[in-house]
């Protein structure tokens, strides 16, 4: 029973010491917010990115084999 009525108190005091101490950090979701936001910014760039580089590729022409001069 002794052990019971510490860890009450000491989580109630505990508790109290965190309310009392206002200034605790900003809140990890914002900051998560902010990570998906360049995340999804990251991958429309590459994507971009990539699309244009695909049309630059698909662009350059083939390569052709000399063609031999007529025989006289």
């Amino acid at each position: 029973m002794h052990l019971i009525a510490y860890l009450h108190i000491a989580l109630t005091t505990r508790l109290a010491e965190l309310r009392r101490d206002g200034e605790r950090g900003d809140s990890p979701v914002p900051t998560a917010v902010i990570i998906f936001g360049l995340v999804a910014v990251a991958i429309a760039v590459t994507g971009f990115a990539l699309a244009r580089a695909n049309d630059w590729m698909s662009n350059i022409p083939t390569h052709q084999a000399p063609q031999a001069p007529p025989a006289p």
